[in-house]
């Protein structure tokens, strides 16, 4: 009698075992997918605008080791926090900033995203300046107000969390 009792719950023990598993499984599987692939920030302050708002959320790719010119990424400055900026200029590249632009290597680029002029800030950064290997130059697109390579020096291209490719503001989702 005793043994036909607990023998009716068996199906159901290894139903709640199996369910387990299954969830354990996906658990892992979101973490690693989030650890390795995507990641999620929100935008902190003005100096991204008017490409990007204060409270933003952005979602970047962790796995895309080809970073260019213009791209914006997330990435950890030297005091160890984390913003949003766009690369200037890469390992080999020339930055100067006269009349409130930016030139690189000799040329002045185009920035239809910029507010504002560029002018230098206080920092570490003597212009021209070069950017060495495994270093990139970011910049913020309201350059007014933004903190950045200008202020805290250029950052090693291992710093770099991820390349934006998608951004929600309260009522809408756009790539970038």
């Amino acid at each position: 009698m005793k043994r036909k009792f607990w023998g009716k719950y068996d199906g159901l023990k290894y139903g709640w075992l199996k369910d387990t598993k299954k969830f354990f499984v996906l658990l892992v599987t979101v973490f690693i997918f989030f650890r390795c692939v995507i990641g999620f920030s929100f935008v902190k302050g003005d100096s991204m605008e008017p490409t990007l708002h204060d409270g933003e959320l952005v979602v970047y790719t962790r796995i895309n080791p080809k970073y260019e010119k213009g791209d914006v990424i997330s990435v950890r400055i030297p005091s160890g926090e984390y913003y949003v900026k766009r690369i200037i200029a890469m390992a080999g590249d020339t930055v100067d900033i006269r009349d409130g632009r930016v030139y690189v290597n000799d040329g002045l680029i185009d920035e239809p995203y910029v507010a504002g002029g560029t002018y230098g800030q206080e920092g570490p950064v003597r212009y021209p300046f070069t950017v060495e290997d495994g270093q990139i130059f970011v910049m913020g697109d309201n350059r007014e107000i933004s903190m950045d390579s200008r202020s805290f020096g250029v950052v090693g291209t291992r710093q770099i969390k991820g390349k934006l490719w998608l951004h929600a503001g309260w009522f809408y989702i756009r790539r970038i």
